[in-house]
C-alpha cells in the first residue's frame, strides 16, 4: 500500500483551506460536515464561500497565503489555481508535520481525499492513491448501489444494543456470530423496510433467545478459489471468506484472493506442492476436524474447483464421518478458466465434440491412463499437473494414434497478470521444456481447438 486508509476526527478542530473557488467550496463543505472549524485564505472568494462566511460557518482571511496561516492547524488543503502557491502551502505544512492535501497534485500531498460513500455513521472511502480520481468516483458509484441508505440507521441500531449483546455473550466469537446473523437476517430487512420499531423488537428477542442458537458450533467451508483471477470468485465464496475464523489454504490460491479473506482470520498454509507437502492430506483432514470441533468456522480454500483433482471429496468424507457440518462452494476449474483466458474453446462444433480432464501427476515414475480412449479425434484433452510428465504424455498420445503434429497449448499461471500461453505440437512440446523455464501452475490442452487461439485470444500474456 502506498497510503494507509484512516478516518480523522476533526470535530471542533481548526483546519485551513487555501483558495476561494468552486473546488475550495467542495473541500470546505466536506470539512464542515465532519464538524471542523474552517478558515479560508484567499484574496477573493466565490458566492458559495461568501454565503458560508455570512452565516458564520467559516472564517475568511482576505489576502494571499502566509506561512503563519498553518499555525495551530491540524489539517491543510490547498485548492488554488496557482502552482507556486500550492507548492508553498505543501512545503510549509510538511515542515510543520501537518497533513496537507493539494488538489490534483498527488506529489505535493501527504494525504489524499478519497471518494466517499456516506451512510453515517457508516462511511466507505474509495481511493486510487491519486492515480485516477475519476476511476475512484466510478467505483464509488458502483458501491453506492450495493449499500442501502438505511445502513446508517442499522449501524445506529447496533450501537444502541452493543452493551446488551456484550453482557449476554462473554466470548468474542459468540458476539461476532450473533451480529453476523443479525446483520444478514430479519432485523436488517425490517429496518431497511422502514419498520424500525419492529426491528428493535426483533433484535431484543434475538438477544433473549440467543442461548438456543449461538452455541459456537464449528463448521467447515470447502471453497473453490478458481484459477487465479480474484474476479472469478463467487459471491457465496466471498461471503464465507469474510466469515471464517481460520483459513487453511493451498499453494495454488493466489495472493489477491487471500487478500479478500477476513483480516483477523488465522492463516494456515497447507502447501500441496508436488513432492513437497507442508501438510500431508491425512494431516489436513485431521486439522479440519480438530479446528471445527473447537468451535471454529474453518475456510478450506483450494485452487480451482475442490471436486476436480482437488481431493475435496476426501476431506469432506472425513468431516461427514465425524459429524462436522460443512458446505461446499464450487469454483471455476483451471481447465475452464485458463482455456477461456487463452482463447481456446474446449468444445467446438467443427473441432471437438467431447472434452476430457485428466491428471498428469506421476506417481513412482509411472502414469496409468486409458491412452486408447484419450487418443481419439474430435476430442479435447486437458491435463492437470502434467508439467513434469510432458515427454511421457506426448509420447503415449502419439503411440496410441494421434499425429505428432497435433496442436498442444501449455498455459502458465492462467487468468492472472502473469499468464503465458505457448502453442506447440505433440512433437515440439517436450522441446519447449528445454527452451523455456516453465513454472506451475500450468495446464496442457491437446486437440484441434488449440488452433483457435490465434483468432480468439483476448487476454494479454505477460
Amino acid at each position: 500500500m502506498n497510503y494507509l486508509p484512516v478516518f480523522l476526527k476533526l470535530k471542533s478542530r481548526p483546519c485551513l483551506v487555501v483558495g476561494g473557488g468552486k473546488v475550495a467550496v467542495r473541500k470546505v463543505l466536506l470539512l464542515l460536515r465532519a464538524g471542523a472549524g474552517v478558515s479560508v485564505v484567499a484574496p477573493a472568494v466565490c458566492e458559495g464561500l461568501v454565503a458560508l462566511q455570512k452565516e458564520g460557518s467559516i472564517i475568511h482571511l482576505h489576502r494571499e497565503f502566509q506561512d503563519e496561516d498553518v499555525d495551530d492547524k491540524v489539517l491543510v488543503i490547498a485548492a488554488t489555481d496557482n502552482k507556486e502557491t500550492n507548492r508553498q502551502v505543501s512545503v510549509v505544512a510538511n515542515s510543520h508535520r501537518i497533513p496537507v492535501n493539494v488538489v490534483d497534485s498527488p506529489d505535493l500531498c501527504s494525504f489524499i481525499m478519497p471518494s466517499i460513500i456516506d451512510r453515517s455513521p457508516v462511511q466507505v472511502a474509495v481511493s486510487t492513491g491519486g492515480a485516477s480520481p475519476v476511476l475512484a468516483r466510478l467505483l464509488r458509484s458502483r458501491l453506492e448501489s450495493f449499500i442501502p441508505a438505511a445502513y446508517g440507521r442499522l449501524a445506529t441500531l447496533v450501537e444502541d444494543f452493543r452493551q446488551k449483546v456484550k453482557d449476554k455473550f462473554s466470548i468474542a466469537d459468540q458476539r461476532r456470530y450473533f451480529w453476523e446473523s443479525v446483520l444478514q437476517g430479519r432485523v436488517a430487512e425490517l429496518l431497511f423496510a422502514g419498520r424500525e420499531t419492529e426491528a428493535r423488537d426483533a433484535l431484543q428477542n434475538a438477544i433473549e433467545d440467543a442461548d438456543r442458537s449461538y452455541d459456537s458450533r464449528g463448521e467447515v467451508y470447502l471453497v473453490g478459489a478458481g484459477p487465479g483471477d480474484p474476479d472469478l470468485i463467487t459471491f457465496r465464496a466471498l461471503r464465507l471468506m469474510q466469515q471464517a475464523d481460520v483459513v487453511v489454504y493451498d499453494r495454488l490460491v493466489s495472493q489477491p484472493i487471500l487478500d479478500m479473506v477476513r483480516r483477523d482470520a488465522e492463516m494456515i498454509y497447507a502447501g500441496k506442492e508436488r513432492n513437497n507437502h507442508t501438510l500431508s492430506q491425512e494431516s489436513i483432514n485431521e486439522l479440519l476436524v480438530r479446528l471445527a470441533m473447537s468451535g471454529k468456522r474453518v475456510l478450506r480454500l483450494k485452487g480451482g474447483d475442490p471436486f476436480i483433482f482437488g481431493r475435496g471429496g476426501e476431506e469432506i468424507e472425513t468431516l461427514a464421518e465425524k459429524g462436522i457440518p460443512f458446505q461446499v462452494v464450487p469454483g471455476i476449474t483451471a481447465a475452464s478458466g485458463c482455456a477461456s483466458y487463452a482463447g481456446i474453446p474446449l468444445t467446438h462444433r467443427d473441432y471437438a465434440q467431447s472434452c476430457i480432464f485428466v491428471t498428469g501427476h506421476l506417481k513412482d515414475g509411472s502414469i496409468d491412463l486409458d491412452w486408447d480412449n484419450l487418443a481419439r479425434p474430435k476430442q479435447t484433452i486437458v491435463f492437470y499437473m502434467g508439467l513434469h510428465s510432458v515427454e511421457n504424455i506426448c509420447r503415449e498420445l502419439v503411440a496410441h494414434g494421434l499425429s505428432v503434429d497435433t496442436l498442444a497449448a501449455l498455459v502458465q499461471q492462467g487468468t492472472t497478470q502473469d499468464q503465458k500461453v505457448y502453442i506447440e505440437t505433440l512433437g515440439s512440446l517436450p522441446d519447449l521444456m528445454e527452451r523455456e523455464v516453465i513454472r506451475p501452475p500450468t495446464i496442457i490442452i491437446v486437440g484441434e481447438v488449440v488452433k483457435l487461439h490465434t483468432k480468439l485470444h483476448w487476454f494479454h500474456d505477460s
